[in-house]
């Protein structure tokens, strides 16, 4: 046997099974021939080894797919360009961005409502801060005018 018989069982699938260099020289008739014999040799159950026993496929192998005429039209007709799912998560996610800026410029949600409170209460201590300092500026000028009197009383006392 030679190598282009050896391996037709593996070649079958293909549209054109590889034969060995012996065999290219001859001419296409003899070519027809030996194809014919490898593939009655594997079809007569001479299986080498455990050839029977395993069921061998190629995952590389495309196998390609008829397809009605109908089957077809109906594929162009509803084909939407379909989003993939990375694609449709990240729209999804920039409407619930836009949503949640829109509730939380109207001061309708839970983060929204305590940026509010808090700035409420450091306004409020502010206010408060600001008051103090008006008091205690007052407080300091009052003081300051007192001790001016008592100076002028006490020079003008004295002059």
């Amino acid at each position: 046997k030679n190598k282009g018989q050896e391996s037709s069982s593996e070649e079958e699938d293909d549209e054109e099974p590889k034969t060995s260099g012996a065999n290219r020289s001859k001419n296409s008739a003899t070519d027809s021939d030996s194809e014919s014999e490898s593939e009655s040799e594997t079809e007569g159950g001479k299986a080498k080894g455990v050839e029977n026993l395993i069921q061998v496929e190629n995952p590389n192998r495309v196998q390609k797919k008829t397809k009605k005429l109908s089957q077809l039209n109906q594929s162009l007709d509803t084909a939407k360009p379909e989003l993939s799912r990375r694609e449709r998560e990240q729209l999804e996610k920039q409407k619930a961005y836009a949503n949640y800026q829109k509730l939380h410029a109207a001061g309708k949600t839970d983060e929204a409502r305590a940026d509010l409170a808090r700035l409420a209460i450091i306004k409020q201590q502010r206010e408060e801060a600001a008051k103090r300092r008006e008091e205690e500026k007052k407080q300091k000028e009052m003081a300051q005018q007192k001790k001016t009197e008592l100076t002028q009383k006490a020079l003008g006392k004295k002059s």
